[in-house]
């Protein structure tokens, strides 16, 4: 085959001649599936908002997913969104401004990310919300009390930017709810929990108001299903309103179609490439397909070690298709290095990715030294940057979350009831131990007995004292948001005092891979020169994410990924 001016024209966009010869036999080797206005790759959070903003833009789409279930990461995730400004805040009273949010953002990303991607978020962020309401029966709440990770920082919000999805009914899919993609953790039977219940669910055994809340939870659960309602609620909701509103605009979404590759003429992308064929798109390929936390090469390329595709809680399909890809088109990448870490146990079944127990009082981490060396109550990215950072002079991976029997007796720890025996399965498999003095369960676990005793006692002079020189742990609001107000004179802090003691496996967990595609303003792809990629846009964790290498609130995964989806449908619409 000769090599003719269309595969100089494709290999001057980023790709190999003999990548451009690969590429441009697709259109004569591969059957057409079928040819639209738009091809969104992916079914989560960015994939559905694009499409759906696509079709009220009076374009064609179609939705290309790998998985058996639609649905992706989000579905499994408890849906928190941070989208400054929004009307849903606004409407609580809220005291945002756009000002403030500007200021925050900059503050929090720094550098890392364009100044015009932050203005595109903070700008057409709030816009999304109000047209995803408006095209799909979801409704969302304000998660109240559940601080901007950094409210010190200029523009920071104590009480928070955070929403999630209301309570939806699953009859409204009708069988297509069959196909959605099962949470991460079941709710207790009976129950309908929203995330920001989950906070006084661990307080309710010593808390009025938790126990409260989860008196509510059990109200909802008994008035859905007297009503004969299937409730959904989290990521559950979120998908499934999205899907809804596919449905309603006529939105094919089709499963089981994973991304092998993107096709190319002329140097611009024009289609998708999957198993038996290709879908053609007439004016663009919108990237939605998740990060690569379940690409065990990829992890091992681009990011600190040790790593592990067992330690992630994203969705197991997220193999990094459509990084690939477009990284074969000619893609710039970015952030590659990072994700949206939390200290996480290896449990013996799945990964649990360690929230409110590394936060509540009467715990404290330790590394390899049983030594602490981080403020256990931080931003759970920021104690996984940590670990890593630590780790090669005084090794913090694994570290050890270190309780005693009062901190057991007192909080829902996972889904494990206060004074209830742990699981045997946890201990088997040495995600947790136990012993009554801290010198076995230092033996235990491998850290010097002298060092934990040491630090122990210094952790307990400081809890009294409810104030932690050391690490800082309850100076900053955010970190009093999954405590115990009940403990004074800092909710963060409390002695370990009553044997026996557990130890807790951590290891550096995420929620998925935060690197991806590089992009501009309009979502759409960039190559290594600043170039646009004609035809391509991403958003997601396919994208590198516009949080940088740091994390502005809950909902910093799913509030930018539909914003920028929703971004790039009306970039492709011409309408932006």
């Amino acid at each position: 085959m000769s090599v003719s001016r269309r595969h100089l024209l494709a290999a001057g966009a980023g790709l190999s001649v003999a990548a451009a010869v690969q590429q441009t036999a697709h259109s004569a080797d591969l059957p057409l599936l079928g040819t639209y206005d738009v091809v969104v790759i992916g079914s989560g959070a960015a994939g559905m908002t694009a499409a759906l903003t696509a079709a009220g833009q009076g374009l064609t789409c179609v939705v290309l997913e790998k998985a058996g279930t639609f649905g992706g990461s989000a579905a499994r995730s408890g849906a928190g969104i941070w989208i400054p400004n929004n009307s849903v805040i606004l409407a609580a009273g809220v005291p945002d401004t756009p000002a403030k949010a500007a200021a925050y953002l900059a503050a929090v990303v720094g550098p890392d990310v364009p100044a015009d991607r932050q203005r595109a978020f903070l700008r057409h962020g709030p816009a999304m919300l109000t047209y995803v309401m408006a095209r799909s029966p979801l409704r969302f709440r304000w998660m109240e009390g559940y601080s901007d990770y950094y409210p010190e920082l200029p523009g920071g919000l104590p009480n928070g930017r955070s929403i999630e999805p209301d309570q939806l009914d699953g009859n409204l899919l009708g069988s297509e709810l069959a196909r959605l993609n099962p949470p991460y953790m079941q709710t207790p039977t009976g129950m309908v929990v929203f995330s920001a219940d989950y906070k006084w669910l661990a307080l309710a055994t010593v808390n009025a108001r938790g126990a409260a809340v989860a008196a509510q939870c059990l109200a909802r659960g008994t008035a859905a299903a007297l009503r004969g309602e299937k409730p959904l609620t989290m990521g559950q909701s979120l998908a499934a309103g999205l899907r809804k509103g596919l449905l309603d605009a006529g939105v094919p979404v089709l499963l089981n179609t994973p991304l092998t590759d993107l096709h190319i003429e002329g140097g611009a992308v024009t289609g998708a490439v999957v198993p038996g064929g290709l879908v053609r798109a007439r004016r663009g390929v919108i990237v939605g397909s998740g990060g690569f936390e379940h690409n065990a090469a990829m992890r091992a390329r681009y990011q600190r070690q040790p790593i592990g595709t067992e330690w992630t809680v994203g969705a197991k399909e997220n193999t990094g298709d459509g990084i690939r890809a477009g990284e074969r088109a000619g893609a710039a990448l970015g952030l590659m290095d990072d994700a949206w870490w939390g200290p996480t146990i290896p449990l013996p079944d799945q990964p649990y990715f360690c929230l409110a127990e590394r936060t509540l009082p009467g715990g404290l981490l330790v590394n390899a030294s049983g030594a602490r060396f981080v403020n256990e109550a931080a931003p759970y990215s920021d104690v996984v940057h940590t670990m890593y950072d630590v780790n090669d002079t005084d090794p913090a991976i694994p570290a050890w979350l270190i309780t005693d029997q009062n901190y057991r007796n007192r909080y829902l720890f996972k889904d494990v009831l206060p004074t209830l025996p742990l699981p045997a399965a946890w201990y088997g498999s040495g995600a947790a131990h136990k012993a009554w003095t801290l010198d076995a369960l230092a033996a235990s676990i491998g850290v010097p007995a002298a060092s934990l005793r040491t630090t122990v006692d210094r952790f307990n002079s400081l809890a009294r004292r409810g104030k932690d020189p050391d690490f800082h742990r309850g100076d900053s609001a955010y970190d009093h948001y999954y405590t115990d107000p009940a403990v004074l004179p800092n909710s963060c802090l409390a002695p370990l005092w009553l044997p026996p003691y557990y130890a807790f496996r951590i290891v550096p967990g995420d929620l998925g891979t935060k690197g991806g595609l590089v992009t501009d303003a309009r979502a759409r792809v960039l190559r290594d020169d600043g170039s646009v990629i004609p035809g391509l846009y991403a958003a997601g964790n396919a994208s590198a994410a516009v949080m940088g290498h740091s994390y502005a609130g809950a909902g910093s995964t799913i509030g930018p990924a539909m914003t920028f989806g929703y971004i790039a449908a009306r970039d492709i619409a011409g309408v932006l």
